[in-house]
């Protein structure tokens, strides 16, 4: 995910974290996520698309980005 920064320069930010912490795994709780996923979130924190654990498809997130990075500007 991190490429996602370089395709998208100066409107991503991406980030791994560990899905495993208590924290984290309470995140995922709140999103539905079984274990894992991927979100997208507006600066203010707000989540603006996800997908959850082995669902993930990396070109509906790309296409997802693109469209929310050309609505925001």
């Amino acid at each position: 995910m991190s490429g996602l920064e370089q395709e998208f320069p100066g409107a991503v930010a991406a980030r791994n974290v560990d899905a495993t912490t208590p924290e984290s795994k309470a995140v995922c709780q709140a999103l539905g996520f079984g274990n894992h996923g991927l979100v997208v979130r507006a600066p203010d924190g707000s989540v603006l698309w996800k997908q959850p654990d082995h669902d993930v498809d990396v070109a509906a997130a790309r296409a997802a980005i693109a469209e929310l990075v050309t609505a925001r500007r």
